[in-house]
């Protein structure tokens, strides 16, 4: 029989894990902290991940941990986004601050228990896509200023649509190992440009068809 205290950390070892997937997100604010973007967005999207597997592997899953988990979200991914705009500046830092004020209203609705759950796209996705983009261009060497405001405005309305985006990449990731894939497959995005271009066409391709498909069925049902 454990210790008490052996209970407790062994309750919010995934509580840790988000808590742990934020704090590395202070290099962004060194002077030369923006060369540390990628590797931190995908960081991010690893412990994001590891902290959902660990609650369901170990049956630790609970209100206040999905709660902080929305809570990091917020914080990391409008971090993120926050080092883009000001990087960039000009309309592309305007246009963050819309997409970060969609990324607080979506996690303040989804903190609430009586609010309907699943609909709209993940912050995360929004992540990915950043990193799509970054990546794409630079390996193109295309500046990447208007792409980056089409995904900023997209996610900034489909974060909040009222209908659920159903055919991403990592909804229908539902076992650990299908998880650790969409990992993998971020990491190979980074780190072999040959793959790249696949990658982030299969996850953009996925998400503007979930949105054509559900917006399409949402109407009909209205």
């Amino acid at each position: 029989m454990g210790t008490p205290q052996g209970n407790f950390f062994y309750r919010n070892l995934a509580n840790v894990t988000s808590i742990l997937g934020v704090l590395p997100l202070a290099l962004l604010f060194l002077e030369d902290g923006y060369r540390y973007l990628i590797p931190l967005i995908i960081f991010n999207n690893v412990m994001d991940d590891l902290d959902g597997i660990l609650a369901a592997k170990l049956n630790i899953r609970s209100r206040f941990g999905a709660d902080l988990d929305n809570v990091c979200d917020a914080v990391a991914h409008v971090a993120l986004l926050f080092a883009v705009g000001a990087h960039f500046g000009g309309l592309v830092l305007i246009v963050s601050m819309i997409a970060a004020s969609s990324i607080i209203l979506r996690v303040t609705i989804r903190v609430n228990p009586e609010a309907q759950s699943g609909t709209g796209s993940p912050t995360n996705e929004l992540m990915r896509h950043m990193l799509f983009v970054l990546l794409l261009t630079q390996m193109f060497n295309v500046d990447p200023e208007l792409y980056l405001l089409l995904i900023f405005v997209l996610h900034s309305v489909t974060m909040l649509v009222p209908f659920k985006l159903s055919v991403l990449i990592r909804g229908l990731a539902k076992t650990a190992t299908a998880v650790t894939l969409v990992n993998v497959a971020l990491v190979t995005a980074w780190l072999i440009p040959v793959a790249t271009p696949v990658i982030a066409g299969v996850f953009i391709f996925t998400y503007l068809y979930s949105l054509i498909v559900g917006g399409r069925q949402w109407l009909r049902q209205r």
